[in-house]
């Protein structure tokens, strides 16, 4: 069954944000995640805190996590803090 991380951000630094993002989906790959859409959150119930909503698909949850907690993921994570605010969360 698919997993699916989202990730709700609002950008701090656009040219950190930048890096990471380039970096960042290279990352995906060994683990066959994919992203699914990205763009500005538009509420249509309740209030948010972030601007933008980023959907990944990866085959199974274990393949989700182990992207996460993977060695060049982490690696990245000091320039996706200095580039937005976020939160990520796991589905499926």
């Amino acid at each position: 069954m698919n997993a699916y991380i989202t990730v709700d951000l609002t950008p701090t630094d656009t040219d950190q944000l930048s890096t990471y993002s380039a970096l960042a989906a290279a990352t995906l790959v060994p683990f066959g995640g994919e992203f699914i859409a990205k763009g500005p959150i538009h509420s249509l119930h309740g209030s948010t805190n972030f601007q933008t909503k980023v959907l990944i698909q990866f085959p199974d949850r274990e393949s989700a996590e182990n992207w996460y907690h993977s060695e060049e993921y982490q690696k990245l994570i000091p320039t996706r803090d200095r580039g937005m605010e976020s939160q990520f969360h796991l589905l499926g």
